[in-house]
């Protein structure tokens, strides 16, 4: 093949995909609600959003923490840190932390009425952003608070007696979680402004709830570490610190309450805690692990299909994207392939786009399992590095101590031979606890998806060969064995599935049609024939005119589905019970996967026949045929 024949071909490979991609922009622009036709913009309008929302109310909740004690403690040579006391904060900071607390809240406020649609998207977004930055100012506050240390020189206090409490550091994590949720939101309105998507926030009720399930959380956390701290006379922030240890069943020993009304309080806040953390890891996994993935399988389908195209042209295979007039008698093939019909080449084509679309859910898993990894690792190697450096000073940490340590908190196994007691390092544990916990809730989803998955047929193939035979024979179970060890390479024929036939049944299930006395009653010709001439199959007379079932084995015969369909009052009520058939599967908790038989059915109720080029992609501005009843 010359270079000018491999240039043709490239050029029309990407003419049959810029088509495509045309056909999939005009109904992107035709259907404005349409957020999923592409897993970037879903997560610009969506999952942007929501990850700020739910953000943002931690980031308030670490503004509380910060305004609760003084910035600054003194610690002199020798004494334990947990016994150092506390300096007051000059005035002037109060206010400024104040104010910061106010407008964090009011952004926070807005961003949720928006969400709740009670404040227009396009005002909602701009003054939570504005707010949400305007917590950097807070940055620059403490990094001057230097040199109010410097100051106390005046009142014979040396520089390195003056340490930063945990007040402070929560300040820190607060300006970062606001500065990170108004970066996304402005990501967000930025598409919003370039007309991607609607102005408005697409989030769905579940997708509210878990903002408002972790509004609540935080709440009770809150709010039990005050009333702990009250009762076991502990400090305020190091109450918040136990409260996170307790709820996330890590149990370090280092606090725990020693009155009995501590303890008797510590059974309901427990449980109730808990069973609430619960149900916010089980909003994270439904809507970022299954929602999220669905999208990005749509993504890789897409770019799968694409890919396909590129190579049937590459390979000389163009023919089989050209459509099947009927007015030739034989269809458009290649030099060497048998002749197809045009229902024989959808079917084809079904097949592959169920290929296609197992190989895009296959490599999404393995994509997400690597992100939700790499995040995990991230989480861990650098926290470890962050505690290390928090706990030299007062713990002689190596890296090797927080690498130790973080392995601890993650699997909650939680000995308490090493906890963290400075408080850049119990601040950091509550701000890292928080982030390491949907990142571990995604892990082991994924987890359970590729590798589990894994381990799990790899024990039923070995059981099928030693002490847990199957029904197969041994040879045959030996065969698969080696079929999935070489990666289909050998014995690829061993496990295939059986092919159905073609053909144009359908079982009608029981409903509003499944009442055969009511039919017989209010119709007076035969209702068997009827059935017969929609279906182009014969109705086998034991089984009643309208709940019917036919074989799989049956003889396929494609001539019966060009047929065309009756346009009588029994038309409506088999389209009456294929709506209520549908609107069952939509109730499933798992997508209901249509074969190409059902395709093909539910295509011809709607005008499109598979059997005919002609009625594909047609304009709906025409007369259906219950349009003539």
């Amino acid at each position: 093949m010359t270079s000018n024949d491999e240039e043709s071909l490239g050029q029309l490979a990407n003419g049959y995909v810029h088509t495509i991609t045309n056909d999939h922009a005009y109904f992107k622009k035709t259907h404005p609600d349409d957020e999923n036709g592409s897993s970037y913009w879903w997560f610009l309008s969506t999952a942007f959003p929501m990850i700020a929302g739910t953000l943002g109310p931690v980031a308030s909740a670490f503004s509380i923490c910060s305004i609760t004690e003084p910035w600054r403690q003194q610690l002199n040579s020798g004494v334990n840190i947990e016994n150092a006391l506390s300096i007051e904060d000059p005035p002037w900071l109060m206010i400024i932390e104040a104010i910061q607390l106010l407008v964090g809240l009011f952004s926070n406020l807005i961003l949720l009425l928006g969400m709740a649609k009670r404040i227009r998207f396009i005002v909602a977004l701009p003054i939570t952003i504005a707010g949400w930055y305007e917590k950097q100012v807070n940055i620059q506050v403490l990094a001057n608070m230097r040199q109010i240390a410097r100051r106390l020189k005046d009142v014979n206090m040396s520089e390195g007696d003056v340490i930063w409490s945990q007040s402070f550091y929560y300040g820190m994590w607060a300006a970062i979680l606001y500065f990170i949720d108004a970066t996304l939101l402005t990501i967000t309105l930025r598409g919003t402004c370039k007309g991607h998507y609607r102005n408005t926030l697409p989030l769905t009720k579940s997708q509210r709830t878990l903002m408002l399930q972790s509004i609540m959380l935080l709440l009770y956390l809150l709010l039990g570490a005050y009333m702990f701290s009250q009762i076991e006379s502990w400090s305020y922030l190091d109450a918040v610190y136990w409260a996170f240890v307790t709820l996330f069943t890590v149990g370090f020993g280092d606090y725990y309450p020693k009155t009995d009304l501590g303890r008797g309080l510590l059974i309901p806040f427990a449980l109730a805690g808990i069973i609430s953390l619960g149900l916010v890891i089980s909003s994270v996994r439904s809507l970022i692990v299954e929602e999220g993935s669905r999208v990005v399988t749509t993504g890789i389908s897409n770019k799968r299909r694409e890919k396909m195209i590129k190579k049937m042209v590459l390979r000389g295979h163009n023919y089989a994207l050209e459509p099947i007039h009927d007015d030739f008698s034989i269809s458009i093939t290649g030099p060497d392939e048998p002749h197809q019909s045009e229902l024989e080449r959808r079917n084809d084509e079904f097949t592959l786009m169920r290929r296609i679309q197992a190989e895009a859910s296959t490599r999404r898993r393995w994509v997400a399992m690597a992100i939700s990894t790499f995040s995990w690792l991230v989480l861990w190697l650098l926290g470890a590095v962050i505690f290390q450096v928090a706990e030299k000073a007062y713990q002689n940490w190596s890296y090797f101590d927080a690498f130790y340590f973080c392995f601890e908190a993650w699997t909650t196994i939680g000995y308490g031979d090493l906890t963290p007691v400075s408080n850049a390092g119990r601040s950091f544990y509550v701000f890292w606890s928080l982030l390491a916990l949907p990142a571990m809730t995604v892990l082991i989803s994924n987890a359970s998806d590729t590798v589990v998955r894994i381990i799990r047929d790899a024990t039923i193939l070995v059981g099928n060969v030693t002490i847990l035979p199957n029904d197969r024979p041994f040879r045959r179970n030996v065969k698969g064995l080696i079929n999935k060890i070489t990666l289909g390479k050998l014995f690829h024929n061993q496990d295939s599935e059986t092919v159905v036939p073609i053909t144009c049944d359908r079982t009608f299930e029981k409903g509003l049609i499944g009442d055969m006395d009511r039919l017989q009653s209010n119709s007076n010709h035969d209702r068997q024939l009827t059935i017969a001439t929609v279906t182009g199959y014969p109705i086998p007379p034991s089984t009643g005119p309208l709940r019917t079932k036919f074989s799989s084995n049956s003889t396929p015969d494609l001539t019966h589905c060009a047929q065309p369909l009756i346009t009588t009052i029994d038309f409506q009520v088999i389209l009456l019970s294929e709506i209520q058939t549908v609107a069952n599967h939509l109730q499933e908790s798992q997508p209901h996967h249509y074969t190409f038989e059902e395709w093909t059915w539910y295509l011809k109720l709607l005008g499109e026949d598979e059997s005919s080029s002609k009625t594909h992609c047609r304009d709906y501005s025409t007369s259906q045929p219950w349009e003539n009843t």
